[in-house]
């Protein structure tokens, strides 16, 4: 027999096992999608492209970062302070002016943007008539032609330089592609993931309940598909001011047709498996067997399909924009650079600048598609 001792003992204790990050299932997926080098690299330099335009107004702008002025120490980049601060007398300060800066530098300091030009600035001080070539192809001498010193101004700096040129209006096409990148990311990105919310919704409601259910949605889809989209765009064009939301709103309204069938597919496929009829038995909600149970299989073809709808929603942009029926007049957009590049065949640099963009855009997107869809292919083992 145990003593009282022996029976009180203290039991080992075992060590809890960390919960891993990524199931086994998960983890051979992100290894798949590894194995396809190309799209792994494409995707780490999408994402640092794309996170650099994040911060554009730190990396191009005709505003200082940070400034020291009178022992205060202002942010321009992030507050607009009014000129009378400087001692001017307009609400708005422009820091490129001579008077300014030499104000503001008499009395403290500014650190710039590697980049001193925002998207909409004009360069007056350009060496010939916009669209002016890059400021790498003229010699000092013309380079700094338009300043009052010449080549020994101040401002004739690399800062100040046009590194791709300028468009048609005098502005660095440096900067354009910079923000004109991030406003191109940002509205392919809103489009793709406000179309699979509404698709993906729709496709389960579809899949799952099936009969009449679906029936009436395939011939409202049908009939809603017809409806000519372009023609719809130059009529809101007419009526409507154009704008980013209203641009957005507007292709929401038909781009999300692409996911119902990838997952009505699905659900159609799953829905008398025999876990979810278990699950009707057990007095699960419809809600939860669709949401919890069918929807996570609906969703691998779901995101192999995200990076190609992600693609086309930035070319459909790209698009309406050369069309003139996109973004308003004066904002950043690949588009509008390709348009002036058709428009101007003497300045060459405009239409090469936006095409070799766009395609290293769209290129790299396509590459991650294709790794995403062989990290979900079942199918597909790489050694």
């Amino acid at each position: 027999m145990k003593t009282d001792a022996e029976s009180v003992a203290p039991q080992p204790v075992t060590p809890r096992r960390r919960r891993r990050f990524l199931s086994p299932l998960n983890q051979r997926r992100w290894a798949n999608f590894k194995a396809n080098r190309r799209g792994y690299w494409s995707l780490w330099i999408f994402l640092f492209l794309f996170v650099a335009s994040l911060f554009a107004e730190f990396i191009a702008n005709d505003k200082p970062i940070i400034a020291s002025y009178k022992g205060e120490i202002l942010f321009p980049v992030l507050v607009a302070y009014p000129e009378e601060k400087f001692g001017g007398f307009y609400a708005v300060t422009d820091y490129r002016d001579p008077v300014i800066r030499d104000e503001i530098e008499a009395n403290g300091w500014m650190i710039w943007p590697p980049i001193r030009y925002s998207y909409r600035t004009v360069n007056n001080a350009v060496p010939q008539a916009a669209p002016a070539k890059p400021s790498w192809s003229y010699d000092a001498a013309t380079r700094c032609g338009q300043y009052p010193q010449g080549a020994a101004d101040p401002d004739c700096i690399v800062g100040n330089w046009n590194w791709l040129g300028t468009d048609d209006q005098a502005r660095d096409v440096m900067a354009r592609v910079i923000y004109g990148f991030r406003v191109s990311v940002l509205f392919g990105l809103t489009l793709t993931l406000g179309s699979a919310i509404i698709g993906v919704s729709a496709g389960a409601i579809q899949g799952y309940f099936g009969g009449w259910v679906d029936l009436l949605f395939q011939r409202f889809i049908e009939i809603w598909s017809a409806i000519p989209v372009l023609y719809l765009l130059l009529i809101v064009a007419a009526v409507l001011p154009p704008g980013f939301f209203i641009l957005l709103g507007l292709m929401l309204l038909f781009s999300w047709v692409a996911f119902v069938g990838v997952v009505r597919a699905e659900f159609l496929r799953a829905r008398n498996f025999e876990y979810v009829n278990a699950a009707r038995a057990l007095g699960v909600s419809n809600r939860t067997i669709m949401f919890r149970h069918l929807l996570p299989n609906a969703m691998v073809a779901t995101l192999t399909f995200l990076p190609f709808i992600l693609n086309g929603s930035i070319s459909t942009l790209t698009s309406l924009d050369f069309l003139g029926f996109g973004l308003p007049p004066g904002s950043a957009s690949l588009g509008e650079m390709l348009k002036q590049g058709q428009r101007y065949l003497n300045a060459p640099w405009l239409g090469i600048t936006g095409f070799i963009t766009l395609s290293i855009m769209l290129s790299l997107l396509i590459f991650i598609g294709e790794a995403t869809r062989d990290a979900f292919d079942p199918r597909k083992t790489f050694r």
